[in-house]
């Protein structure tokens, strides 16, 4: 791979490690990188069992390539972002868990790009941002679902409206990312936590993906049926059945208190 390639790909073991190459703008997404993104989603869902969202350099991703953004008409600006949503919605609802690793900056469409991911994990110097009401747009990559049901609609209005940024601590309380790790340490830890995930039932890491944010989407008795048949699924496949039988032969660990 080289430094034109904007984006990095990896498959080590069941982890496909998908990296934003693009260092000197900060990661800035461009449509070609959005292209290229969605072939390296493509291709891990095919060959491994979890994937870790990474950025190459101090900073995981600076949003959106403005200078592109502005010369676009508007057509092409609503197709674009409409292509966003797919692409990102291939990482949310796919076939294998997603981990984010966060340093530095985590703006914009970055922070919508890190939404789309099942696990985030950022590092002391990662912080966030959503300029788009200084930049007089809005966003467009997802962020209005995905980043609005992780931490609020009122505290994603907040931080569109004045400006401010957050820190990994702060987003951390929000519900925003789920693991807070020393400076420089986001993408070792993102690896393990992606390497835990792919020793699921496959059927179970399918079911968690794509049941979940339909459940949150229907009425309670909708989402208590779909729960139904989704558990009967899981626990009838071959894998699921010598799962169980192991638990039950205590041939595998019981769950511990955490040690931290």
């Amino acid at each position: 791979m080289t430094a034109d390639t904007p984006i990095l790909y990896e498959l080590r073991g069941d982890i496909a490690l998908i990296g934003l190459n693009r260092e000197p703008k900060r990661n800035a997404i461009s449509d070609r990188v959005v292209e290229a993104l969605h072939l390296a989603v493509e291709r891990a869902q095919d060959e491994a069992k979890a994937a870790v969202l990474w950025g190459e350099g101090k900073h995981f991703c600076a949003g959106l390539d403005l200078a592109e953004h502005a010369e676009k008409p508007l057509i092409a600006a609503v197709k674009g972002s409409r292509r966003w949503h797919r692409v990102f919605d291939g990482i949310e609802r796919g076939g294998i868990p997603f981990v984010a690793a966060l340093q530095g900056g985590v703006v914009g469409g970055g922070f919508e790009l890190a939404a789309a991911a099942h696990v985030r994990v950022a590092d002391a110097t990662a912080f966030f941002g959503l300029p788009e009401g200084q930049r007089g747009i809005f966003v467009g990559g997802g962020g209005s679902v995905r980043i609005a049901r992780l931490i609020g609609a009122q505290r994603m209005g907040d931080m569109m409206l004045t400006g401010r940024t957050v820190s990994p601590q702060q987003m951390e309380v929000w519900g925003g990312v789920s693991y807070v790790v020393e400076a420089g340490q986001a993408l070792t830890r993102a690896i393990e936590l992606a390497t835990v995930a792919a020793s699921n039932a496959a059927m179970s890491n399918y079911a968690i993906i794509n049941a979940l944010p339909r459940i949150r989407d229907m009425s309670s008795e909708d989402g208590l049926f779909v729960e139904s048949l989704m558990s009967s699924l899981t626990s009838v496949t071959p894998e699921a059945t010598e799962r169980l039988r192991a638990f039950l032969d205590k041939r595998v660990a019981k769950l511990e208190a955490p040690k931290e």
